[in-house]
């Protein structure tokens, strides 16, 4: 593990301001978090990663420090698409790497599609599109999307927690981790994230009409590399893991495995680092 400093930027970008973080050396790597995550999430994956890669981070717009211009105006998985390009663009000039999970291989999907040449490699961890999946299943999973929004409204993140567990096969009370992970309190900032991400990201999740066929066929044509990725201890019946079975049907492939379950960069950064270096690494 190396020490480095991070540059921090912002990027002025249609409807909003973007935060985000430049830190190592090597092909860029943009890592893009799942549920509230912001680039402080990746805290304990980061440092395993700046000695191979230079690493990006970010705030999704909405989170934390990526503001919206108007918050009261919905904001979509194109929106989220356009801003990985944009981010991207101002730190190379290349095709970069990109690591997603969740929402983040969601949204490294939509950029394969919207933005092609953008990505040499996109590793789509459980990605969270529902469209990848037959009718019932995709019925299924927008289902429990909506049921965690009504928890919520229902009674706050105490609601919406257990709904959010139960969703992505996690038991609180057996969650194996990693030794001497950096504390994660429910901040108010934290709090504020779950809740954009709740509310508003569920709904472009849920409303997105991208046709699953349109980032494999991109992919083809630009010579983007699309790696599908499961979480190692992920219930099977989970559908962000189905989602990724999915994906890989299509690309003729079998998914990669990484530690853990869902949250596995997060639980377990050390062993996640390992991967993304054997996988990605020059």
């Amino acid at each position: 593990m190396t020490s480095s400093i991070a540059t921090v930027r912002t990027l002025c970008v249609p409807g909003a301001t973007l935060h985000f973080q430049v830190e190592g050396n090597g092909p860029v790597l943009l890592l893009s978090q799942s549920g509230e995550g912001d680039a402080d999430r990746t805290v304990d994956l980061l440092p395993r990663l700046t000695d191979t890669f230079t690493v990006v981070t970010y705030d999704r717009r909405g989170l934390s420090r990526s503001t919206l211009d108007d918050p009261a105006r919905p904001v979509t998985m194109a929106d989220h698409a356009d801003d990985v390009a944009r981010v991207l663009a101002e730190v190379t000039d290349e095709p970069a790497l990109m690591a997603g999970f969740s929402m983040g291989a969601a949204i490294g999907l939509q950029t394969v599609a919207r933005h092609p040449g953008t990505l040499r490699t996109l590793i789509a961890h459980e990605p969270v599109m529902p469209n990848l999946l037959p009718e019932a299943d995709r019925a299924e999973h927008l289902a429990q999307l909506a049921a965690i929004q009504d928890a919520y409204e229902a009674g706050g993140l105490a609601a919406a927690f257990p709904a959010i567990a139960r969703h992505l096969g996690i038991d609180p009370r057996h969650d194996e981790v990693e030794e001497q992970l950096t504390p994660q309190p429910l901040t108010p900032r934290r709090q504020a994230n779950f809740r954009f991400f709740i509310r508003t990201e569920f709904t472009a999740v849920a409303t997105d009409s991208l046709d699953p066929a349109e980032p494999v066929r991109a992919a083809l044509q630009s010579g983007t590399r699309i790696i599908p990725a499961t979480g190692r201890t992920t219930l099977p019946e989970v559908h962000t893991y189905r989602c990724a079975l999915a994906l890989a049907a299509r690309l003729g492939t079998e998914p990669l495995e990484f530690p853990g379950g869902h949250n596995g960069n997060t639980a377990f950064p050390r062993a996640t680092a390992q991967v993304l270096k054997a996988v990605l690494g020059p």
